[in-house]
């Protein structure tokens, strides 16, 4: 391009900035995202959570592992280097000169931009003995001394500067190129260019391959495609799945086989150890000939599974494996719920395909729950709880108590639990209620109605159903607090009867006597007089009024009456009474049309206010929507207590709608994973397209507890669709303009045959 010059710099400074802002670009956000967190924070964390999880396998393992991490302290080491070198840089580009300053003759001689000719000639003088090269002085600077005082002295170099910025004219725009010379150095070409072919033609495939390589084999989820694959043809396969298929299935994920997975290992001390631990179990079909479960790996991590869910101990050579099998197990279980529902939307939308039953994929949540608690489901759901064995479940389940479920040992009352638990010690018992009371107590408020429709209560048939779910969380300590406050107002209540009968005998005595001959008025077996619509009944103050309007009109008129027959007056009396009866009926029939026109007027202020608290939810809907969809909330709600599992399980929830006697999934299931105290889910389905009464019913499954889940009731009743109007007369849109003339002669016509009805 004309006038413009593009130069390397070859001394090297100008190429700090480019290192400064890439470094800078570097080192701030790994900063912010890999710096090692504090381990004092998660050491107090821990410590809070020892008086309730202390019994726990992954707490044990938690509290022995140091908190000092070889990794942690590579990653500080890294980022300090980072910072010192982005340091350096800041520190080198700060007394770089710059040397692209704007001009200015006055600044380079030393003198004010208003000094006179005299004074420029005077101090160029002195600045010329100083700075000529005869006499030692700087060249570059001599140069620019003398440059600046031609610059003023000189008419033509003056117009320049004015001008152009510089005495010697217009120059060529420079662009400074952030790299050294040497880059672009004949005699480095070959290196320059061989570090360019190895970075962009091998680092960089290797990378992208790699990635793309992973990405294609895993799931969003971190699955591997394979395993989705296998769970979605046993699923299809086999649409009713009892527990032990559903384990078979499950431990035949290739995350398992170590040629998928490299996590996973089999070691020569397998063939000794798994059928040791086979002959314990019983029949675990590991003779079963069915690919891929007769596969050496699939037997591995059946065995250990059923070894962890029978609670058996596993030795140190296996335990590596067994804890790997165990943590992998829960993500796989959520993988096969969604394949599950993946296949049930499949089945319903289009034919060919066995959409698995309902206790199927509630087998795969059941199994979750068990897989947390390391226990069967035949198992006693108390045997969640620390310090409770087999032998002690006889103290629970004797005739006295009748205590099975959790629910039934939180509703005791403390002196008849305490009594119950007399084996445990005082300390060994209140662990008990601590770790009790950290169990989880749920409840739940349902609101059934179908958006964006003018009557949301109003269900027709094939309408879009939104169930809006209130899920508050609390503690069981909450229990324990209801039954202390419901003792004491039942002990106070027992002490005011004590009183009331101690002081009170001889008033109980007279009541009785009194109670014993008296008897209840036998009621009245007359028929009421049927009201008349739209005639009021006559109040008792009409006629004392009658009466008064009488006694005046007597009054006035008393000769005439007085002076008047018998017979006269009783046909005057007839007359004012039919007169009175008229005027009744009008102050009725008004009273009634006022009634209606303030009813009606209520009715539109109702429907109104309805209309309007109708459209306010639907707004205050659609804002939580997206303030949903922009918020992030934090999957970490409560550690659960597990006894066996080897990593700290968060507490998070599976909500659905099904229809039990159809054995048919309505909803799918959605993961609640942030219900720390309260949280609020719409669950959607499509009503039955036949009308009538229907009944579902709402389930919380918890993913970690045995025994603690929900189940509500849904009750509906769909009604017909309304048929869709064929005809309208807004719709009625003339092609031509003497169409449009002829409809308005037409309505005008009309309208004038109906005013001449309503005259005549």
């Amino acid at each position: 391009m004309a006038g413009q010059q593009f130069q390397y710099d070859d001394s090297g400074n100008t190429s700090f900035y480019f290192l400064t802002s890439f470094v800078g670009l570097l080192v701030i956000p790994a900063t912010y995202y890999l710096w090692p967190k504090d381990h004092n924070d998660e050491e107090r964390r821990i410590k809070t959570l020892g008086k309730v999880h202390r019994r726990c396998l992954w707490y044990q393992l938690r509290s022995g592992k140091s908190s000092h991490n070889s990794i942690s302290t590579l990653k500080k080491i890294g980022l300090i280097s980072g910072w010192i070198l982005l340091c350096c840089l800041l520190y080198k580009v700060s007394i770089i000169e710059n040397r692209e300053k704007e001009y200015n003759p006055y600044e380079v001689l030393g003198v004010d931009p208003g000094a006179s000719v005299a004074e420029i000639k005077k101090q160029y003088r002195q600045l010329s003995l100083k700075h000529h090269p005869d006499k030692g002085g700087d060249e570059v600077l001599f140069m620019r001394i003398a440059k600046a005082y031609a610059a003023l002295t000189d008419e033509e170099s003056r117009k320049n500067w004015e001008e152009y910025g510089n005495p010697d004219g217009p120059q060529a725009t420079t662009f400074g190129i952030a790299l050294p010379s040497w880059i672009v150095d004949q005699k480095n070409s070959m290196l320059v260019l061989a570090v360019y072919g190895f970075a962009f033609m091998v680092i960089l495939p290797v990378v992208v391959g790699t990635w793309w390589y992973r990405s294609v084999r895993y799931s969003g989820d971190q699955i591997l495609i394979h395993t989705t694959q296998l769970y979605m043809h046993f699923l299809n396969r086999t649409p009713n799945m009892n527990m032990k298929r559903l384990i078979m299935v499950l431990t035949a994920a290739f995350e398992f086989d170590p040629r998928s997975n490299k996590e996973a290992v089999m070691r020569p001390m397998d063939n000794v150890e798994i059928p040791l631990l086979i002959r314990e179990l019983g029949n675990v079909n590991e003779k079963k000939k069915e690919l891929p479960f007769c596969l050496p790996y699939s037997v591995k991590s059946r065995v250990l599974l059923l070894a962890h869910l029978s609670r058996l101990e596993i030795c140190q050579n296996l335990e590596e494996d067994y804890w790997f099998v165990i943590r992998k197990c829960p993500t796989l279980l959520q993988e096969m719920i969604n394949v599950g529902c993946q296949l049930t939307m499949m089945a319903n939308t289009r034919g060919g395909i066995h959409a698995p039953r309902l206790e199927s994929i509630e087998n795969c949540m059941k199994l979750s729950q068990m897989l947390v608690q390391s226990l069967w489901e035949s198992k006693s759901a108390l045997l969640q709880l620390p310090l409770f064995e087999e032998d002690n479940l006889k103290y629970c389940l004797s005739k006295k108590y009748k205590v099975r479920t959790i629910q039934d040992l939180v509703s005791m009352k403390d002196v008849d639990r305490r009594n119950m638990l007399r084996f445990l010690s005082e300390d060994k018992y209140d662990e008990i209620i601590a770790v009790l009371g950290s169990f989880p107590h749920v409840s739940m408020e349902i609101k059934l109605q179908v958006l964006d429709d003018e009557d949301s209560s109003n269900i027709t048939a094939g309408s879009i159903v939104t169930v809006t779910v209130t899920l508050r969380r609390g503690n069981m300590t909450t229990i324990f607090e209801k039954e202390q406050e419901h003792g004491v107002c039942i002990n106070d209540d027992q002490d005011t009867d004590e009183i009331q009968g101690a002081g009170g005998a001889k008033s109980k005595k007279k009541a009785w006597q009194k109670n014993k001959g008296a008897k209840k008025p036998a009621k009245s077996k007359k028929k009421k007089p049927i009201k008349k619509k739209g005639v009021a009944p006559p109040t008792p103050q009409q006629p004392t009024e009658q009466q008064k309007q009488k006694q005046k009109h007597s009054q006035a008129n008393g000769s005439v009456v007085a002076g008047s027959d018998p017979s006269n007056r009783e046909e005057d009396e007839d007359d004012l009474s039919d007169k009175g009866s008229d005027s009744e009926e009008e102050t009725t029939n008004k009273d009634s049309q006022s009634e209606k026109d303030d009813d009606s007027d209520k009715e539109t202020e109702h429907e109104e206010k309805d209309d309007e608290a109708e459209w306010e939810a639907l707004q205050q809907s659609i804002q939580r929507r997206e303030r949903a969809l922009l918020e992030t909330k934090s999957k970490i709600t409560h550690p659960v207590h597990t006894l066996y599992f080897p990593e700290e399980k968060q507490e998070w929830w599976w909500l659905y709608i099904a229809d039990r006697k159809e054995h048919a999934l309505i909803s799918m299931p959605y993961h609640v994973c942030t219900l720390k105290d309260e949280e609020e889910i719409e669950l959607k389905f499509s009503a039955p397209y036949k009308p009538g009464n229907y009944q579902y019913s709402v389930i919380l499954r918890s993913d970690s507890y045995m025994g603690l889940d929900l189940i509500r009731p849904l009750k509906f009743e769909v009604q017909e669709a309304k048929q869709v109007p064929e005809t309208h007369p807004q719709w009625d849109i003339p092609e031509t303009e003497e169409e449009e003339e002829d409809q308005e002669d037409s309505e005008g016509i009309e309208d004038s045959e109906e005013e001449e009805e309503e005259n005549d």
